[in-house]
């Protein structure tokens, strides 16, 4: 018989129980403890809303601030800066995955699906990050004031 902590409260599972006896969590075996390999990196992880949806502020600013700049310049270019805006878009997306990764703790498909998203949005010349990067960022800052 196996007994591991619960995810949710710490109380001893075993591993005839699906569920944790205290607090009612499903109780997480590791494949790990059965067959001694390492867990996807996506599982080990707790994911809660903030985490899933949330930017770390500093890039939800940064991407306001980007994209406003970009945004002006292609209507003063009448969009002839197209160009341009697609290489800031792809440096953006790489700073975005590297901060969210760094600063913010996510795993690398949640990095990598937020980065795509936030580089393609700049690169199209509207003020479309804004409509994303504001209420993300918000929600960035809220998670990680809950997690300190």
């Amino acid at each position: 018989m196996v007994t591991v902590a619960c995810s949710g409260c710490g109380a001893p599972v075993d591993d005839s129980n699906q569920y944790c006896g205290k607090c009612g969590s499903k109780a997480n075996f590791p494949v790990s403890q059965f067959y001694n390999i390492k867990p996807p990196e996506a599982h080990t992880h707790g994911r809660g809303f903030g985490q899933m949806f949330g930017l770390d502020p500093r890039v939800a600013f940064l991407t306001l601030i980007v994209d406003s700049m970009l945004f002006g310049g292609d209507v003063i270019t009448g969009g002839v800066s197209i160009g341009f805006s697609v290489l800031v878009g792809v440096a953006l997306g790489f700073v975005t995955y590297k901060a969210q990764r760094k600063w913010y703790g996510d795993d690398k498909e949640s990095a990598l699906l937020k980065s795509v998203i936030l580089g393609l949005l700049t690169a199209i010349p509207a003020p479309l990050p804004a409509i994303l990067s504001v209420p993300s960022g918000i929600l960035g800052l809220v998670h990680n004031l809950r997690k300190k």
